[in-house]
């Protein structure tokens, strides 16, 4: 699809810019990517004042939807990078369900390390998926059923220099045929009007209908919520839990490849990989007396379910058998869990930590919890942190009963 700034194109002073699909189309005019241009480094503050302004010599419709692609663009940055967000395009809902660009990024170089070529990729949204396949080389049929949706996805390709490789299609996804393509990859929604959706079956379309697409394909991702009910997975799939940063963002389900009924969990940046079959996944660890060192397991690692093989890894227990925290005397360098060096444990006594905190002399204090009703923000409050030293409180129980485990980050093990 061509930029819309052929002599043809109607002007944004002759389209209905009531319109989402015309006011869309008059952002791509000369008229309108001047005005996003012009609009690019306008603050929130200065709004109002820029649109007064601009609005003397350009539609309003088209100043509003300028100003509001301008605040899109600049929430998008943190998950596409500022350098992609300011040259593409975005609808409110995109920016919230798009795939982050480094998670996007992951599955793309997984698809094409299982020699995937072409691509179906099914409820694709403003295309941040087909952008990171079809930049692993891998050609795309990107399918929508919303025409606004489809006509950002195409934007979006083009501006990245992808259209050769990304081809747009509006259709419901229950009517694509994709016996042509090497892999299929279904992002379906789950989010609807009154905001996130829990129930696999209510997503859009159902996660039973998504699975039997996955199954008649040679090879199938499916995107889903990360708290999906383990019993919920189909046996077929192996699953893959995503975090980015120490955040949990996805999970995705597996068809067709040589690792079935098993479970990952993937940390990025770093990319290291956790993976077990299910059959011999390890018993819960047992629990101990809390030593020098606590765990703390990543998140995809506990939505993976592969605390106790974390717990193997560095020779440890558990602090309470409902509690992801694992305890162990000795320090182990791992990727999937960060060491704190604990100093001091007691029973939970807000009045006792404050003393604790103060003789130390701590005024930098984060707070964890995992177990306990008390918020973090509440904790702080009460104990009036003031001092140049830094520590760490861990709101949990040990062995049932409420706890506060305090200590600090601890450094590198040392190398042999």
């Amino acid at each position: 699809m061509g930029r819309v700034n052929d002599p043809n194109t109607p002007s944004a002073h002759e389209t209905d810019l009531g319109d989402p699909l015309a006011a869309f189309a008059a952002l791509r005019t000369d008229e309108g990517r001047a005005l996003l241009d012009e609009v690019r480094d306008v603050a929130p503050a200065e709004e109002l004042a820029a649109a007064t302004r601009l609005r003397r010599t350009h539609p309003a419709p088209l100043v509003s939807a300028a100003l509001a692609q301008a605040r899109l663009r600049t929430r998008a940055a943190a998950k596409f990078g500022a350098e992609d967000a300011a040259r593409m395009f975005f609808t409110p809902n995109g920016v919230e369900q798009s795939t982050r660009a480094s998670v996007a990024a992951h599955r793309a170089e997984s698809f094409k390390a299982l020699g995937v070529r072409s691509l179906a990729d099914l409820c694709c949204g403003i295309g941040g998926d087909a952008i990171a396949l079809a930049r692993a080389g891998i050609s795309v049929l990107a399918v929508d059923r919303d025409p606004l949706t489809c006509a950002v996805a195409r934007a979006n390709a083009e501006a990245l220099g992808l259209a050769d490789l990304i081809e747009v299609r509006e259709a419901d996804v229950t009517d694509v045929d994709t016996s042509a393509y090497d892999a299929v990859f279904v992002d379906p929604a789950r989010r609807g009007g009154r905001g996130r959706i829990f129930d696999p079956e209510a997503y859009s379309p159902p996660l039973s209908w998504a699975v039997g697409a996955a199954l008649a394909a040679p090879l199938a991702a499916l995107k889903i919520a990360p708290g999906i009910p383990h019993e919920a997975i189909p046996a077929e799939a192996g699953a893959e839990w995503i975090s980015d940063g120490g955040d949990v963002k996805e999970a995705v389900l597996w068809f067709g490849t040589d690792t079935p009924a098993s479970h990952r969990a993937t940390l990025l940046p770093g990319g290291a990989s956790l993976w077990t079959p299910l059959a011999t996944m390890l018993p819960d660890p047992e629990v101990r007396p809390v030593g020098r060192y606590l765990y703390e397991p990543d998140g995809a690692v506990i939505r993976a379910h592969l605390v106790a093989e974390v717990a193997a890894r560095v020779d440890g227990g558990l602090v309470d058998e409902t509690i992801a925290y694992v305890t162990s005397d000795a320090l182990h360098a791992t990727p999937y869990a960060t060491a704190y060096e604990i100093t001091d444990r007691i029973p939970f006594n807000v009045k006792k930590l404050k003393a604790l905190l103060r003789e130390r002399g701590v005024g930098i204090l984060t707070v964890k919890k995992r177990g306990s009703a008390v918020e973090p923000e509440e904790l702080r409050r009460k104990v009036k942190p003031q001092g140049r030293n830094a520590a760490t409180v861990f709101l949990t129980r040990v062995a049932g009963a409420p706890t506060m485990l305090i200590g600090h980050p601890a450094p590198p093990p040392a190398k042999h």
